[in-house]
């Protein structure tokens, strides 16, 4: 008899592609997900991508009735039901603190009195903030935070405490957080809880820290979700990127395909549990290279970036995945190349309306001094 998996937030952006992926693999699939408005726009229903093949239960995961109801008959769990946007947690600080923390501690409450098999939560790069750094000598420094001093003069490499520059290098699990939004609080919030509340009561736990997800589905018109998304609203409305600082930034962009596969080999390898892992691509490019090869690739490369020399608080300068971990303990080898990830991302856009509300958000952070 096939296993049955509940995921929360399983109508989302990857909860959908996490969806396909176990339900190719033999698993009935169950989702929880409240259909929020900021991602599925007004009066939302069913989104058309969700499988039919998926049973969809509308409700919030902070309704411990309706947490109970989805868990009903469930084998193993995908906690992915959060709220996302660095920018916006600095301000709807309630809300970000209600949706993450208390969400999760209602669902971990429901499955001490009903254990599964295994619980898999979807934590965030965020938790980092900056990455791991090299400095000449060679030795490693795990803090690197800019002061305000810094960035108000458009100083935007970090250094180090006696001024010198450092090199970003990529970010292994073993640094230490660096918590510097709401957003990225709530996540570790989220992946400790689910880690220690996993531990005492034998619910085997496993912890994926996702870099910058993109791909078909993501919700064009949320202006807190992924960059690329963002930058993809902007074009479909004829409008430039807006890219922060001076576009220098470094990030990893994984496909949504290598994430829900990673998904997977997290439920199934047994080596995972009590573990946390990176997963990205392993590779790193600059925030200002990515605006320029979305606009090639959806044809508006004609389009020049808008790079305003702004910091965003909560924004932090370079992280990148070290995915050695995921390698050796999951098995997890990303097959999506970024020029792949794109001209499938495009193909998708070809098809998508979007409604820019990129300049209404930063007049939001602007008006509440959040930008620099």
């Amino acid at each position: 008899m096939s296993r049955s998996i509940l995921i929360t937030g399983g109508a989302g952006f990857i909860g959908s592609h996490l969806a396909d992926e176990l339900l190719r693999a033999g698993y009935k699939v169950r989702a929880l997900d409240s259909l929020t408005e900021q991602v599925h726009g007004t009066g939302a229903a069913r989104p058309s991508y969700l499988s039919p093949d998926v049973e969809l239960i509308v409700g919030d995961v902070r309704d411990a009735d309706a947490v109970r109801r989805a868990l009903r008959g469930i084998d193993a769990v995908y906690h992915l039901a959060a709220a996302v946007g660095v920018g916006q947690s600095m301000y709807e600080i309630a809300h970000y603190t209600d949706v993450n923390n208390r969400g999760t501690a209602v669902l971990l409450e429901a499955l001490a009195e009903r254990p599964v098999e295994r619980l898999v939560v979807a934590s965030s790069m965020s938790i980092y903030g900056e990455g791991l750094y090299r400095r000449s000598d060679g030795s490693v420094q795990t803090n690197a935070e800019r002061s305000i001093e810094q960035l108000k003069a458009g100083l935007w490499e970090p250094r180090s405490e006696d001024g010198e520059a450092l090199a970003p290098v990529a970010t292994p699990e073993w640094k230490p957080p660096c918590l510097s939004s709401v957003y990225a609080l709530s996540k570790f919030d989220q992946e400790r809880m689910c880690l220690m509340v996993g531990r005492a009561y034998e619910i085997p736990t496993v912890a994926l820290r996702f870099f910058n997800v993109y791909g078909p589905r993501q919700a064009l018109s949320n202006p807190y979700t992924g960059v690329l998304a963002i930058f993809a609203a902007r074009l479909l409305n004829d409008k430039p990127p807006l890219i922060f600082e001076d576009g220098e930034q470094q990030r990893d962009f994984v496909s949504v395909h290598d994430v829900a596969h990673a998904c997977q080999l997290a439920l199934e390898a047994g080596s995972a549990v009590d573990h946390v892992f990176n997963i990205g691509s392993g590779q790193h490019f600059t925030v200002k290279e990515i605006a320029q090869r979305i606009g090639r690739a959806v044809g508006k490369e004609y389009i020049d970036v808008v790079v305003n020399g702004k910091y965003r608080v909560g924004d932090i300068r370079n992280c990148f995945a070290d995915i050695t971990l995921a390698r050796d303990l999951l098995g997890y080898a990303p097959k999506v190349g970024l020029d792949d990830g794109l001209r499938e991302l495009a193909e998708w856009l070809a098809e998508q309306s979007a409604e820019d509300n990129v300049d209404k958000a930063s007049q939001e952070l602007a008006e509440r001094g959040l930008t620099v």
